[in-house]
């Protein structure tokens, strides 16, 4: 079939190497793609959010499965456009549409859905303009450190963390009287802080049925050890040593089970990925929040582990038959070391060549932020490269996977040479 990927980033690069393995694919097509995507198919120049143009590009090219990679075109509705289409209606849409795609749209209508479906989760309350004096009397009765959350997408930025009654009040104010981060917090979730390990589980499903793919941790601070500010993800691994099978169990029985219920309790169909954020508390998981799509870098970690061809475990999704899909893991471990630009997550440069990269022999190395300009690869953004190792231990794939990363070079670069060795 042809097959058509929606985004330019890592996680983009990751389903277009897993999806170009596929024997039942015919063409691919990445819109826009990068300088990376390119080897697996063709990259087309196309704005995520440009649904019209998507559209007639799939009828031109007769592209029957759409795999959409970012949040933003869902929590937009791409989905509910191919639907309400005459012409476009029969290809399948990976990922929810409008409605569910509130899980991450919204924190507020996350979290009233957790606790509508008895899945556990921070205690919490919403606040507008319209209460911001009770949500600033609410403070004074919370532990510290205290959780802000701006309902809407905020880019990843939109949750802070406050270790002081007086600092929460005036990032409270900031967010839904000063519009902080814009219309995404124009409703604030002030949130019961969780004390613990993070880990993100995946989860398949048509709907009715899904596959838990692969655990992974990711890791968010620029500094090593963890420090300094948060960024898109500095890197990733898989599986997650501490989450053991009677861990993940827990995670099925009291979160996967309860939220694809859920949805079905709500009338709310959905067909793609969830991500579920989690924190382990002393052995017992809780949901600190869903995303709607894969996350980057952790899809750089999971994607590769999988054995199976995930372009029929696609179908099963869109056909509704996913349990009758073939499913295998590998046990071996994924890391993913991600390099970035100069400066980044603050001001950074880009156009800078990098070169190298084809003295990487043992890892798969992702393009996120790159283009090609003549012969050259330029970094065009802040998380420039992932760099996937796949090896039987953890420490061979950290190994491998910060020596490969090392092997590359643009101007500025930066990678953390720690990621994963908190596990051993």
């Amino acid at each position: 079939m042809n097959i058509l990927i929606i985004g330019s980033g890592g996680r983009e690069s990751a389903f277009a190497y897993k999806i170009s393995k596929s024997p039942k694919l015919n063409q691919l097509f990445i819109a826009p793609g990068n300088a990376g995507t390119s080897q697996y198919g063709q990259n087309v120049a196309l704005k995520v959010t440009d649904f019209q143009a998507i559209g007639e590009f799939v009828l031109a090219n007769q592209i029957e499965m759409v795999v959409v990679g970012p949040e933003e075109p869902l929590v937009k509705g791409i989905h509910d456009y191919f639907l309400a289409d005459e012409a476009l209606k029969g290809v399948a849409v990976i990922g929810p549409q409008q409605e569910g795609a509130q899980l991450e749209g919204s924190k507020d209508f996350s979290k009233e859905f957790m606790i509508r479906h008895q899945v556990p989760t921070a205690a919490f309350r919403s606040f507008d303009k319209d209460s911001l004096e009770a949500g600033l009397a609410y403070l004074d009765t919370q532990k510290l450190p205290i959780v802000l959350k701006a309902d809407g997408l905020a880019q990843g930025k939109g949750v802070l963390i406050c270790e002081t009654y007086e600092d929460a009040k005036t990032e409270l104010k900031a967010m839904i009287a000063d519009a902080k981060f814009g219309d995404a917090s124009s409703v604030v979730v002030v949130e019961e802080f969780l004390k613990g390990i993070e880990l993100s589980v995946f989860v398949l499903t048509d709907g009715e049925n899904y596959k838990v793919l692969p655990s992974a941790k990711d890791y968010k601070r620029i500094g090593e050890g963890d420090t300094g500010l948060n960024t898109g993800g500095m890197g990733s691994v898989s599986p997650v040593p501490f989450a053991d099978q009677a861990f993940l169990d827990k995670v099925e029985e009291r979160i996967i089970k309860p939220t694809v219920e859920g949805l079905k309790k709500d009338n709310i169909p959905y067909k793609g990925f969830i991500f579920i954020g989690l924190m382990n508390v002393d052995g017992e998981p809780y949901v600190i929040e869903y995303n709607v799509r894969m996350g980057d870098p952790e899809t750089e970690s999971v994607l590769v582990r999988i054995e199976s061809d995930l372009v029929d475990l696609l179908e099963g999704v869109a056909k509704g038959d996913l349990d009758k899909r073939n499913y295998t893991v590998t046990p071996k471990t994924a890391a993913t070391v991600m390099i970035v630009s100069g400066g980044y997550p603050g001001a950074y440069e880009t156009g800078k060549v990098i070169t190298n990269m084809e003295n990487v022999k043992e890892s798969i190395v992702f393009h996120a932020g790159t283009k090609q300009e003549g012969g050259d690869v330029l970094t065009a953004g802040g998380r420039v490269l992932a760099v996937t190792a796949l090896e039987d231990d953890l420490f061979s794939a950290l190994q491998q996977a910060t020596a490969d990363a090392g092997r590359i070079f643009f101007q500025g670069k930066y990678f953390r040479t720690d990621i994963g060795f908190d596990l051993i």
